[in-house]
C-alpha cells in the first residue's frame, strides 16, 4: 500500500528542464515509461523516452459525443484531459493467453509455457480519476476469494507518477464523484504543473519510498509556502471548471426505478456499440476464445475483453438475458452507480467522462442519472 502525501520526502520545485531529466530517470534500470503522446489525432499512452514525446501545449475540447485536440501556446505538458485509452491496457490487456495444447496422437497436451516476468512499468501522467479507477481494479482482481495472478504481478511492479489536474475536460466531473483533481494517495510520485510570469514550474511530490530513491538523485530546490499555494490554486481551477457533475441521489434513485420509461428513451438513442465500457477504466468484462491453428496441431484459449452491451455477453441456455437495449443499459449504469457499492464498497464510477466523450450519440451519463433522479424525488 502506497502512503499517503508527504510521508516520505519534502516536495521540490523544477522546471520544463527538470522534467526532462526526471523523464529519463524514470526510464533506467529496465523500466518502461509509458505516458501521454498524440497520435491519430487524440491522446494516448505509449512509451515515452524524452520530453519532446510528450505533448506539449496540447489541449483537448470534449463533450457529449464530441473530442478534438488543439495546439495552443500553453507551456504545460498535462493541459489536455483524458483520451479514448486508460491504465487498464496495461495492467489488465484486452487480450490474454490462459493456456495453450498441442495435438499429441490421438489425444493432446496442455503446454506448460513459463510465463514471463512482468514489465516494470511506469505511468507516467496518471490522473486523480484513474488512480481512483485502479484501486478499484485492486479490489476486482485480489478481493479475498479470487485473485488474478497476471494483473497483481503486472500492479506490483508498476511504479505510478501521478499529474494533479489543472484544467479540466468538458466532460469531466471527477469533483462530484470525491475522485479528483489532486491525487491524495496511491501514487509514487505527483506532479503539479504551475504557470506563471517565470514561466512553467513543476510542484513534485513523493508518495513512496520507491518514489524516494527516484528523488534520491534529483537536484531541485525545496517547494516553498507559495509554491505550494499556487499549486493548489491550480488544481482548484480544474475542479471549479468541471463540466459536469453527478446528481447526489443518483444511488438510490436508480437502484428503485427499474422501470422508469426513461430507459426506453434512452434506448433508442443507444447504439449498444459498446464504446462507453471499451473506454471506462473500470469495466472488466470477459469472455473467453478458444483459437485452434489452420492444420488442428495447435489450440489456445484466451480471455478477451468483453461487454455488457453485446447481446452475446448474457446468452445462456434459451438466449441472452438482457435482449433489449434499455436492458443492455439499464444493467451497466445501475452496476456502476449502485450494485459496484455492494460488491466492492466503492462506486464503479470515478468521474472520467470517457463514456461521455466517445459515445458517438452524445448520451450522457450524468444527464441520465440526473433525469431519473429527478422523476424518482418527483414519485416519491
Amino acid at each position: 500500500m502506497v502512503s499517503p502525501v508527504g510521508a516520505f520526502a519534502a516536495p521540490v520545485i523544477t522546471d520544463a528542464a527538470g522534467l526532462g531529466v526526471l523523464v529519463a530517470a524514470l526510464g533506467v534500470d529496465g523500466r518502461r515509461v509509458i505516458g501521454p503522446v498524440c497520435r491519430d489525432g487524440a491522446v494516448v499512452y505509449e512509451p515515452v523516452t524524452k520530453l519532446s514525446d510528450l505533448p506539449l501545449g496540447v489541449i483537448d475540447e470534449q463533450d457529449a459525443g464530441v473530442y478534438r485536440l488543439k495546439k495552443t501556446g500553453d507551456s504545460r505538458y498535462f493541459a489536455h484531459a483524458v483520451g479514448p485509452q486508460s491504465w487498464k491496457r496495461y495492467l489488465f490487456p484486452p487480450r490474454q493467453s490462459l493456456w495453450s495444447a498441442r495435438r499429441r496422437g490421438k489425444g493432446f497436451e496442455i503446454v506448460k509455457d513459463t510465463p514471463a516476468p512482468a514489465p516494470e512499468y511506469v505511468f507516467l501522467g496518471v490522473r486523480a480519476c484513474e488512480l481512483a479507477a485502479i484501486n478499484i481494479h485492486d479490489r476486482v482482481f485480489d478481493n479475498g476469494d479470487f485473485a488474478d495472478p497476471g494483473y497483481l504481478a503486472r500492479r506490483g511492479r508498476a511504479l505510478i507518477v501521478a499529474v494533479n489536474c489543472t484544467r479540466a475536460g468538458g466532460s469531466c466531473f471527477c469533483a462530484s464523484m470525491n475522485c479528483g483533481p489532486r491525487a491524495e494517495q496511491g501514487y509514487d510520485l505527483a506532479l503539479t504543473e504551475i504557470v506563471g510570469d517565470g514561466g512553467l514550474r513543476i510542484l513534485i511530490e513523493t508518495g513512496s519510498e520507491r518514489g524516494a530513491a527516484i528523488m534520491a538523485g534529483f537536484e531541485a530546490p525545496l517547494a516553498d509556502k507559495s509554491d505550494l499555494a499556487a499549486a493548489r490554486d491550480a488544481v482548484r481551477i480544474a475542479e471549479e471548471g468541471m463540466g459536469r457533475k453527478m446528481s447526489q441521489g443518483a444511488r438510490k434513485a436508480l437502484g428503485k426505478s427499474l422501470d422508469d420509461p426513461r430507459w426506453d428513451e434512452i434506448a433508442m438513442r443507444c447504439l449498444s456499440c459498446a464504446n462507453c465500457t471499451l473506454v471506462c477504466p473500470t469495466c472488466f468484462c470477459t469472455s473467453t476464445k478458444d483459437l485452434t491453428s489452420l492444420d488442428g496441431k495447435t489450440a489456445e484459449r484466451q480471455r478477451v475483453w468483453d461487454s455488457c452491451f453485446t447481446l452475446d455477453f448474457s446468452y445462456i441456455h434459451g438466449g441472452s438475458i438482457r435482449r433489449g437495449t434499455a436492458a443492455r443499459y439499464r444493467q451497466w449504469i445501475t452496476h456502476k452507480l449502485v450494485h459496484w457499492h455492494e460488491q466492492f464498497g466503492m462506486s464503479g464510477c470515478t468521474g472520467c467522462g470517457r463514456c461521455i466523450t466517445w459515445c458517438p450519440v452524445g448520451i450522457d451519463i450524468t444527464q441520465e442519472a440526473r433525469v431519473i433522479t429527478e422523476s424518482f424525488v418527483k414519485g416519491g
